[in-house]
């Protein structure tokens, strides 16, 4: 039985919200249940957001993911010492070392680091750090599909910009291949 259950996470304006709507609408493209539920700081740009999201093969029977995350997607350092152990064991926590200067101190999860920020400049597109948070949540995951991820960018974003469009579709590829080497060199470890 298929189950996620993911908690996406910074301040406001990096974009957790969209991200967890794209790991939403692409699991309902897989045929999926699933739910998105926000929550936002008193702040606009700047507070802290976050998401919950829940991808199932059964119906949701509730939407809040609060300590039983099977993922944590963390972009800056107050959500990660918030969120850390909201984590179930056994889970995954992904998270921004271009703004989390710390270390996943716990041994019963999968830490998996990536500067997203970096990742993201060098796709010609700074704000694109939750799209390298995507890809690399995908590669980890082997879900949501890449075709489904296009689809649902066109949903949540709209039919824009093609050069905006083309930059994030290269943030999600620059996070799916540097978590894939960072994979490959672990098992060569």
């Amino acid at each position: 039985m298929y189950s996620e259950r993911i908690l996406c996470a910074g301040f406001g304006g990096q974009g957790v919200m969209s991200l967890g709507k794209l790991i939403a609408y692409a699991g309902m493209l897989d045929g999926r249940h699933v739910t998105w539920m926000p929550s936002y700081g008193p702040e606009m740009r700047g507070g802290t957001a976050n998401c919950s999201v829940v991808v199932a093969d059964q119906p949701v029977g509730s939407p809040i993911v609060t300590t039983n995350a099977t993922c944590l997607i963390v972009m800056n350092l107050p959500s990660f010492e918030k969120f850390q152990h909201s984590v179930s064991s056994g889970g995954l926590i992904l998270f921004n070392t271009s703004l989390i200067d710390r270390q996943v101190e716990r041994r019963d999860v999968l830490a998996q680091p990536l500067a997203a920020n970096e990742l993201a400049a060098e796709c010609a597109n700074p704000k694109a750090a939750n799209m390298v948070m995507l890809g690399a949540y995908m590669g980890l995951k082997g879900a949501p599909r890449l075709d489904h991820v296009v689809k649902a960018m066109k949903k949540v974003f709209g039919d824009g910009s093609s050069t905006l469009f083309n930059q994030n579709m290269k943030a999600v590829r620059k996070g799916m291949e540097a978590v894939g080497k960072v994979t490959a060199s672990k098992k060569a470890a």
